[in-house]
């Protein structure tokens, strides 16, 4: 990759990779006066398939001759991309609405909401804030450029929540948040129905892209120069070919890491009844697969995994993370778990607590349970008191932070190789990540790394981050 299209790619990054303020969840205050409509604005709420959609999205507003500015107060369309999975963030976003409650501060722009809490809350939408001109879900991301259309025509309200089950709705044009990694999305949707998650309604059900598409998207992204890709579903391993080809997903993660160019392929989120030993042993037949799965186990209890319609108990599951551990490379496991699940006892929770003990997860995310629209364990009874929830998840993420401790401490004085994609300007130290998807804060005496892979030697740890030092002259 010439130094030329490196600083291409850097230019058109988010500015989370130099260190500065990005704009993904800014907050601004919004002033009155005349904007640009050909600018847009656009924040994302959640995970790594809504950063990927905020990719596409924007790819079809550049494609339309808009321009992308950093603040909502500087743009003629002010978009958020949004995650209804727990309520808090829900909050957000009709928070953020309201800072154009006043006629007179949007006049001239248009404002819409996308994504699952478009999907979720539809037309509610215009109800609750009638400044708002533009509802859309993520199967109808293309036939944005229409929807603007209309509204540029004058149009006051457009709405797209159609959930086409024929699509796994690729946009034509995506724009690239990263100068070198790449998401690539093989399935959408979900079929699994845990009581608790509303993705089954907001993105419909599971449809995989065929084999030969996703291959040809990671062949493209790697003449491009993408070095890194992660593929995303929402169940990413219950990807199923739909083509003659009938790839399994083991295959197809093969596949992906044997093409010219490819230094690493990652995959999120993995469903642990759909995870098998071919997985691991595709992992160590091709050191292009990272090491490292997320496999989120949500509670450790049986009794509420039932609850949950997880399909597995405590003890498959526990199955699955020895498997991961037996594997002739030493894989990271990350996870999800939720704290205060209606009809969670104490015994439960201890459950979940020693779960953490046998897992030895490498980091962890964990939430308090949050009841959702559309979902079948709003209405179940004996809710936990919010006190007691926040408690439980208290003590829970301090077992978790003293695993991660006592893990990352174990890594001082080893080496690693780390993709290097960050530089933090106030104190110019470096960030890269390892194939194990952990991050590395590092020193080094040189000034151009972005991009690069190299070894770094831990010189200490925390829970969160490991630091070391560049091992000058072992570039990779």
């Amino acid at each position: 990759m010439s130094s030329e299209s490196i600083n291409a790619r850097i230019d058109v990054r988010l500015g989370s990779l130099t260190g500065e303020a990005t704009p993904r969840n800014a907050i601004a205050s919004i002033e009155t006066g005349a904007v640009d409509a050909r600018t847009f604005y656009l924040e994302t709420f959640g995970c790594q398939m809504n950063d990927h959609d905020s990719e596409k999205v924007a790819g079809v507003l550049l494609g339309r001759g808009y321009r992308q500015v950093e603040t909502p107060d500087a743009a003629g369309v002010v978009l958020y991309n949004t995650c209804s999975i727990r309520e808090k963030a829900a909050s957000k976003v009709f928070s953020r609405l309201g800072l154009f409650k006043d006629k007179a501060s949007q006049e001239g722009r248009i404002i819409g909401v996308l994504g699952c809490v478009a999907q979720q809350e539809g037309e509610v939408i215009f109800e609750r804030a009638p400044w708002v001109s533009l509802v859309c879900g993520s199967a109808s991301y293309r036939q944005l450029p229409e929807m603007i259309s209309r509204l540029e025509a004058g149009e006051r309200r457009v709405t797209g929540l159609d959930k086409d089950v024929d699509e796994t709705f690729e946009t034509p044009v995506t724009r690239r948040n990263h100068p070198f990694r790449a998401y690539i999305t093989i399935i959408e949707g979900c079929d699994k129905a845990c009581t608790y998650c509303v993705v089954p309604f907001t993105r419909g059900p599971e449809r995989s892209r065929t084999s030969a598409s996703v291959l040809e998207e990671a062949r493209r992204l790697a003449e491009d120069g993408y070095s890194e890709i992660q593929l995303l579903g929402q169940t990413v391993n219950s990807y199923a070919d739909p083509s003659a080809a009938r790839m399994s997903f083991s295959e197809l993660l093969l596949a992906v890491a044997d093409v010219p160019g490819m230094k690493r392929v990652r995959f999120t989120t993995s469903h642990p009844n759909d995870f098998g030993e071919d997985i691991v042993r595709a992992i160590e037949t091709n050191p292009v697969l990272c090491d490292h799965v997320h496999l989120p186990v949500q509670s450790g209890s049986t009794k509420l995994l039932r609850a949950m319609k997880r399909t597995y108990t405590r003890e498959e599951y526990i199955e699955k993370i020895a498997l991961i551990r037996g594997a002739s490379r030493a894989i990271s496991i990350t996870s999800d778990i939720i704290v205060g699940f209606p009809g969670e006892t104490d015994e439960d929770f201890a459950d979940t607590l020693s779960l953490l003990d046998v897992a030895q997860y490498d980091s962890a995310f964990s939430f308090t349970y949050s009841p959702r629209p559309n979902t079948a364990a709003k209405d179940m009874p004996d809710a936990i008191p919010e006190e007691e929830k926040v408690r439980r998840l208290a003590v829970l993420q301090e077992r978790q932070r003293e695993i991660q401790t006592l893990r990352n401490e174990k890594c001082v004085g080893r080496e690693y190789e780390v993709m290097v994609d960050g530089l933090r300007k106030k104190d110019a130290r470096w960030l890269g990540r390892t194939t194990t998807n952990q991050m590395i804060d590092f020193a080094s005496p040189r000034t151009e790394l972005l991009g690069q892979y190299l070894k770094v030697r831990v010189t200490r740890a925390g829970p969160g981050c490991m630091y070391g030092e560049e091992v000058v002259g072992q570039a990779g």
